[in-house]
C-alpha cells in the first residue's frame, strides 16, 4: 500500500484540510486529558512553521444533532495552547469564507463533523463541502480510519490526499509488529471473551510465531481441554471455535501458550483472599482471576526469546489487586526488553493502555496505540476505509 506523507510534500502557502481526532475526555466542561491534542499538535507545528494553514475537522462524542455539550469550542483553548498560536472557530456553514481568508501559519477549527447528518453516511455532498475548505486533504486520525465517513473516506477522493504524521507513525508501528515483524514474534491476547476476538486470533496465528492467551479467553481455552471452571468467566459454547483456532495455529506453526497454574478467589473484589492452583483444578465455588506465578515465568521466557511483541488485552482482572500480578509482570518484562533494544513492542486497546499506565511502562514500549476500534480491526486483518481511501487517492494522483 502506497500512501503519501504530508511531511514529504511542499505545503508552503497551502491550506491543509486535516482530519484529526480531538475526541478527548471531559470533566466539568473542561478537557481532563489532553494527550490526543498534544500529540496531534506536535505533528502540526512543523507544517505551520513551513507556511501551511490548517483547517481542522474532528468529531467529538456522539451528539444527536447540534448539541452544545458536544461542541468543539470546548477544546479550542487546549488546541491553541498545544499549537502555541491562536485557533479560529467556525460552523461549517461559515467555514468556507473563513478558510479562504486563512493566512499561512494560521489555524481554523471547524465545528464537530457529527453535527452534520451526512457525516456518518459518507455523504458525497457533505464531502464536497469539506473539500472546498482546503487544497490538500490530510488524515491524521488513525483511530477513526475504520469508519467510512464523509470526513475520513469520501473527501479523500476530492483533493490531493496524504497521511499526517500520527497516521504515518501508527502505520509504520503496526507494519513492524505484524506485516514484517522481527522473528520470533509473539502476541499477548487477553480480555473477557473469545467470541469478541475470533477474527483477531485467527489472523494472528497465521502471521506470528506464538500467541500467549490470558484473561477470560484463557479460561475458555482451558475449558475446551476439559478443565473445570467453577464460577469462572468463560464461554461454554465456544469449544468448537477454540478447536478451530488451535488447528489453524498448528497448520501455520504458531505456538499457543496457556496458563498452567491460575490464581482463584471466591469473591470478585480487590484484596479478596486467593490461592494458586493448577489450571485444571479450579474449585467449584471459586473463579479464576489471573494467571499463576508458574505461568508468568513461562510467559516471560517466551517474551525473552522474542524479537517482536504485540499486545492486546490484560491477562487477568488487572483492575483488582492482587489479580493484576500477571499483567504487571509481563508489562514490565516487555518494557525492559524494549529498553535494552531486544524487542519491538506494540500495544493497543483501551484496557491494555490502562494496564500499561498502571504498570508505569506505557512510555517504554516502542509504540502504544490509543486507536481502539481501528486497532482491533487492524488486528483482524481488515481493510480500514480511511487508510484505503488515502492509498486510492495516491494511486489516482
Amino acid at each position: 500500500m502506497t500512501i503519501a506523507a504530508i511531511t514529504d510534500m511542499d505545503v508552503t502557502g497551502k491550506r491543509l484540510l486535516v482530519r484529526a481526532d480531538l475526541n478527548v475526555p471531559m470533566a466539568g466542561g473542561r478537557v481532563s486529558d489532553a494527550t490526543r491534542i498534544t500529540r496531534f499538535a506536535d505533528g502540526m507545528r512543523p507544517l505551520l512553521d513551513r507556511g501551511a494553514a490548517l483547517v481542522i475537522l474532528s468529531h467529538f462524542g456522539r451528539p444527536k444533532g447540534q448539541d452544545a455539550a458536544f461542541s468543539l469550542r470546548l477544546v479550542r483553548d487546549d488546541l491553541a495552547l498545544a499549537l502555541a498560536r491562536p485557533v479560529g472557530f467556525a460552523m461549517l456553514d461559515d467555514a468556507a469564507e473563513a478558510a479562504q481568508e486563512l493566512a499561512p501559519g494560521r489555524v481554523l477549527l471547524v465545528e464537530n463533523v457529527r453535527f452534520e447528518p451526512g457525516e456518518e453516511r459518507n455523504d458525497p455532498a457533505l464531502a464536497a463541502r469539506f473539500a472546498a475548505l482546503g487544497d490538500i486533504y490530510v488524515n491524521d486520525a488513525f483511530s477513526c480510519a475504520h469508519r467510512a465517513h464523509a470526513s475520513t473516506a469520501a473527501v479523500a477522493g476530492l483533493l490531493p490526499a496524504a497521511a499526517g504524521p500520527l497516521m504515518m507513525e501508527e502505520l509504520a508501528a503496526l507494519a513492524a509488529a505484524l506485516d514484517a515483524p522481527r522473528r520470533p514474534s509473539v502476541a499477548i491476547v487477553g480480555g473477557a471473551k473469545v467470541s469478541s476476538k475470533i477474527a483477531v486470533l485467527k489472523h494472528l496465528v497465521t502471521r506470528l510465531d506464538a500467541v500467549i492467551i490470558g484473561g477470560g479467553m484463557a479460561n475458555t481455552f482451558l475449558m475446551a481441554k476439559g478443565a473445570p471452571m467453577g464460577r469462572s468467566l468463560h464461554e461454554a459454547d465456544q469449544a468448537a471455535t477454540v478447536a478451530e483456532i488451535e488447528a489453524l495455529a498448528a497448520r501455520h506453526g504458531c505456538a499457543i501458550h496457556l496458563p498452567t497454574d491460575v490464581v482463584v478467589a471466591r469473591e470478585f473484589k480487590a484484596g479478596a483472599p486467593s490461592e494458586t492452583v493448577a489450571a485444571d483444578a479450579c474449585p467449584p465455588d471459586a473463579m479464576i482471576l489471573d494467571a499463576g506465578p508458574e505461568s508468568v515465568e513461562a510467559f516471560r521466557e517466551v517474551l525473552r526469546n522474542a524479537r517482536t511483541i504485540l499486545w492486546n488485552g490484560p491477562l487477568g482482572a488487572f483492575e483488582l489487586p492482587p489479580f493484576d500480578a500477571a499483567t504487571m509482570a509481563l508489562a514490565r518484562t516487555a518494557a525492559e526488553l524494549t529498553r535494552v533494544g531486544r524487542v519491538t513492542s506494540v500495544a493497543g486497546g483501551g484496557d491494555t493502555v490502562a494496564a500499561l499506565n498502571a504498570a508505569g511502562v506505557a512510555d517504554q514500549f516502542t509504540y502504544v496505540s490509543t486507536a481502539g476500534g481501528a486497532f482491533l480491526e487492524w488486528l483482524e486483518g481488515r481493510a480500514l476505509p480511511g487508510v484505503a481511501a488515502l492509498s486510492a487517492a495516491d494511486q489516482a494522483a
